[in-house]
């Protein structure tokens, strides 16, 4: 099974790139729509089986604090890091 990604609009560039390079399926929200509300983000990855990549910790409070069910769920935050030390990470 290959993994498939929906990027949040605050995933950076040169990571989508960096997937995407690397053999990935990633569908950016920045492409599709970049003012899609998050409960369509949480309706797409659920539907096409897409883990969701985030750099926004509301997220995690929604699948937490919510109970708010997801395919999948990363919190790509790494403070007070560029995309390029994200990518070391």
């Amino acid at each position: 099974m290959k993994l498939k990604f929906l990027a949040d609009v605050d995933v950076e560039k040169p990571i989508i790139d960096f997937l995407t390079h690397k053999g990935f399926d990633v569908k950016w929200v920045t492409d599709l729509d970049k003012r899609m509300l998050d409960t369509k983000l949480f309706e797409i990855a659920n539907r096409e089986k897409r883990i969701l990549i985030t750099n926004d910790k509301d997220f995690g409070e929604i699948v937490f604090f919510q109970k708010k069910i997801i395919y999948g769920i990363i919190l790509f935050r790494v403070k007070g890091k560029k995309h390029r030390r994200k990518l070391i990470y």
